[in-house]
């Protein structure tokens, strides 16, 4: 249906950016990916399993992280910790029992809000400390396409399937992007950007009077991402089923789409805006550093059987062994200042 749809609106108007598309292909109504009832994204069946979903090991150390963050703002009597993009809700589930069983004074202070999809509507009120934490959620904003000659769009061939092709920048914010980022496209090479996370990161700074922003995404800063000897066709990539879509335009609606996450504009970005970097690290480097392997060992003494006891011990190895998945996320720390 939602592929139907697309079809007849670049029929009827010609080609419609790539951003347009992904917007639609994710965040349709009815038809788009993260909002069609009764599909199953997230777990063993689904199209892509998360550190939050897989692991309770994961969420404790947040947690434990959490409780740290709350000291550090004076002990506050009451305080939202604020989820985008939360799923399924494991992860708010398994912070709030970690808080309750390990710190108790920051459970009974905390009011945890979570948004399936980033609402910014719908964020906590800034008359008292808040923390907005997210998961993967800006790999998920629909992103322009850029190559030498211009911006890609999507249209029709002849057979009515979806294809690319290059047109004008559809904005003069994509010129200022690269303007500011020292970007110069080679010949071939093509690229993906992400305006939406100025869009966000303001709306979330206008409302935080007094807190933190923990950004947890996987990317690489402007020097590494936008290199074409390491990158030379961008980072846009479709999920299903735990595999790569070989067509990221098939079927729209159907699939996940992601890009990697421009941390030095995250970073620069925050700092217009008040916001300072308090950590940046690999996300296995911060699990540590936020005392995953206390956590491990406490919940080990607590494992009543030798299989609780090797599940335990099998997520924490999978979050911090080197070449592992958590090593290639990235987690930043921002303070309102």
């Amino acid at each position: 249906m939602l592929a139907e749809r697309l079809k007849e609106l670049i029929r009827a108007r010609g080609p419609i950016t790539f951003r347009d598309w992904m917007e639609a292909a994710l965040y349709d109504p009815e038809f788009g990916y993260y909002n069609r009832p009764g599909l199953k994204r997230w777990g063993r069946e689904g199209d892509y399993r998360t550190s939050a979903e897989r692991s309770e090991l994961f969420a404790a150390t947040f947690a434990r992280y959490f409780a740290k963050l709350y000291e550090e703002l004076g002990r506050p009597s009451q305080w939202t910790i604020f989820e985008a993009g939360a799923g399924d809700g494991t992860f708010a589930q398994r912070v709030q029992r970690a808080l309750e069983e390990r710190h108790p004074r920051v459970f009974e202070a905390t009011s945890y809000q979570i948004s399936e999809i980033n609402k910014v509507s719908e964020l906590p009120d800034p008359s008292h400390p808040w923390l907005y934490f997210s998961n993967e959620l800006l790999d998920a904003f629909p992103v322009h396409r850029l190559v030498r000659e211009g911006e890609m769009y999507v249209t029709l061939d002849a057979a009515g399937n979806f294809v690319w092709e290059a047109g004008p920048l559809s904005t003069v914010r994509l010129a200022e992007f690269l303007e500011e980022q020292s970007i110069e496209l080679i010949e071939g090479q093509s690229i993906e950007v992400n305006l939406a996370i100025d869009n966000w990161l303001t709306s979330v700074a206008a409302k935080l009077k007094l807190g933190y922003v923990i950004t947890v995404d996987y990317g690489a800063e402007t020097s590494e991402l936008y290199d074409p000897t390491l990158r030379p066709d961008g980072t846009l990539r479709a999920f299903s089923k735990h595999g790569f879509v070989d067509d990221v335009l098939s079927a729209p609606g159907e699939y996940d789409i992601t890009s990697s996450v421009n941390w030095t504009q995250v970073k620069a970005a925050g700092e217009r805006l008040g916001l300072q970097v308090v950590e940046f690290a690999s996300q296995d480097k911060f699990l540590l550093g936020a005392g995953l392997l206390e956590e491990l060992n406490y919940r080990l003494t607590l494992a009543k059987t030798e299989a609780d006891k090797f599940q335990l011990t099998t997520d924490a190895r999978e979050m911090i062994l080197p070449g592992g998945m958590a090593s290639s996320f990235q987690v930043l720390v921002q303070k309102r200042i």
